[in-house]
């Protein structure tokens, strides 16, 4: 087994990736590439991991789906009282990571994470199916349960009680990632991998380098 674990390797053969073909705004590359990874009907193309440490330094990593992107950076939703957001809470700086294995590529987004206003996380939270509203509604995220049947009964009651929409509970809004750097990674032959840097300076302007594999 371990042996096998050792030999797992495939070639990059998707496409390349040089400074003449990338968008001079990070943004807008990073839409040509998800546009381009829809389009190639990849399922869950809006999976992304978040990376985050606590105040203590301690990290963590979780897939969250991306909910929204603009010039002002990238959005999702999540119960505040998590994992994640206790950690964002001390430490609100985070990095994102999207893979679409299919095109061999990669996109690191890296910034500072700001709390969305309450109105957005009520626009979003009533948008989503009922079944939705009311697991947001039973589950204290990351915390200790005694078991399954306990989550169940108490999704029931609320079901039974709600019948149209669920309320949506304090501590469940929306985080906003400010990107402050981007990267991306394009899979090649002999693993002589294209990277291409934009990092974003003090006057809000951005630089591209290329980094090596």
């Amino acid at each position: 087994m371990t042996d096998f674990i050792r030999d797992v390797r495939r070639e990059y053969k998707y496409a390349t990736l040089s400074r003449t073909e990338v968008e001079k705004n990070p943004l807008d590359q990073f839409r040509r590439w998800i546009g381009e990874a829809e389009k190639a009907q990849i399922q869950d193309v809006t999976a992304m991991a978040l990376a985050t440490a606590d105040a203590k330094g301690q990290p963590s990593v979780r897939i969250v789906l991306l909910k929204g992107f603009d010039e002002t950076g990238f959005s999702w939703f999540s119960d505040g009282g998590s994992e994640k957001g206790l950690a964002l809470a001390g430490n609100p700086r985070a990095e994102l990571l999207f893979h679409w294995r299919e095109l061999d590529r990669q996109i690191r987004i890296r910034g500072q994470v700001v709390t969305l206003s309450q109105a957005e996380a009520d626009a979003y939270f009533y948008s989503r199916p009922l079944a939705s509203q009311l697991a947001a509604a039973t589950s204290a995220q990351s915390r200790p349960v005694a078991n399954r049947e306990e989550l169940e009964s108490r999704y029931k009651l609320l079901a039974e009680k709600h019948t149209e929409r669920a309320p949506r509970p304090a501590a469940w809004g929306g985080f906003k990632l400010q990107p402050e750097a981007y990267e991306f990674w394009q899979g090649r032959e002999g693993r002589l991998h294209d990277r291409l840097h934009f990092q974003l300076d003090a006057n809000q302007q951005w630089h591209l380098q290329r980094l090596q594999p």
